[in-house]
Order: C-alpha cells, then structure tokens, then sequence
C-alpha cells in the first residue's frame, strides 16, 4: 500500500478507537484483563489506539496525529459522554507529546523498539490521568496498564509477522 493510502487507513482507523473506546467505557464498564484485573471497556480500544498512532505518525506525521486526536474526540463528544470525550482527549495529548519525546529519538533504533518503548510511556500517562479525570480514581490502573500492555504486545506481534511475511514472499 502506498504511503498516502497507509496514512490514510491509520489515520482513520485512530480516529475511530477513540469514540469506540470511550462508547465502551459509556455503556459496557469494567471487563477482566487477565490475573483477577479490571479495566474501563474501552482498554483494548486504547491500547490498539497507541499502536495505530505509532503507525499513523509514521505514515502521515505528528501534526496529521494530533489532528485525528481532535477529530476523534470531537466524534467522542458527540457520541459519547462528553465527560469521557475531555478526559480521553487530554489523556491522549498528553501521552502523545510523551511518546512523542521518546518515539522520535528511538525511532533510529527500528520502528519495533520506539513503539514498544514509547507505548510503555505513553500508556502509563494516558492511564494515570484518563482514570483521575474521568473517574476521580486510579482503582483500574492494574487492570489499564496490563489491558493496554497486553494490546500494544499482540500488534507488536502482528507487525513482526506481517513484515517477515513481506520480506519472505519479495
């Protein structure tokens, strides 16, 4: 796929995890992450959003990001409980401007490890200060921190595969 498609595709599919993440939280509440954890529903959405932002910046840039966080939550807004649409959004730009920091500078160590490691970064800010702004809580930060741990894994995964499968079949 052609980088204009890809950014295309990433960009899109971001800004849609991110009023599906917090319609999740709205209307399902806490579901199990594994070792007796709880989180928000929308964890996995999130935690896929982190990975998809990796992708999008790497297909479109930082300022295409930061617009698709106002687009989707803008979306969220509308869709969603407007409290949770200002949580996630200022969770999420505030994250981002951390990954940003760490993302940039390791991104010259291979795609793989400024993702892993900028998505550790990114998810613990994003958890901290989504669930003490809109639950006035940090009761699921466990369950958060392994829901998205668990997300930003399985696509690290994926990406690993895919990329092999690619190189295999050139």
């Amino acid at each position: 796929m052609k980088k204009i498609g890809m950014a295309g595709v990433t960009l899109t599919a971001y800004m849609a995890t991110i009023p599906a993440a917090n319609i999740a939280v709205a209307h399902i509440g806490a579901v199990p992450v594994g070792f007796d954890l709880v989180a928000p529903a929308g964890v996995y959405l999130v935690g896929l959003a982190l990975v998809l932002r990796d992708l999008a910046r790497e297909a479109a840039g930082r300022g295409p990001v930061l617009a698709a966080i106002a687009v989707g939550t803008i979306l969220s807004y509308f869709m969603a409980d407007p409290a949770l649409a200002v949580a996630s959004a200022v969770a999420f730009a505030v994250a981002e401007l951390a990954d940003f920091s760490v993302y940039e500078p390791l991104r010259r160590r291979g795609l793989l490890i400024a993702m892993l490691t900028s998505n550790a970064i990114g998810l613990l800010i994003d958890s901290l200060l989504f669930l003490k702004l809109a639950f006035g809580s940090l009761e699921y930060l466990p369950g958060q921190v392994l829901g998205k741990t668990w997300m930003t894994i399985a696509a690290v995964i994926l990406l690993t595969l895919l990329r092999h499968n690619r190189r295999s079949t050139s």
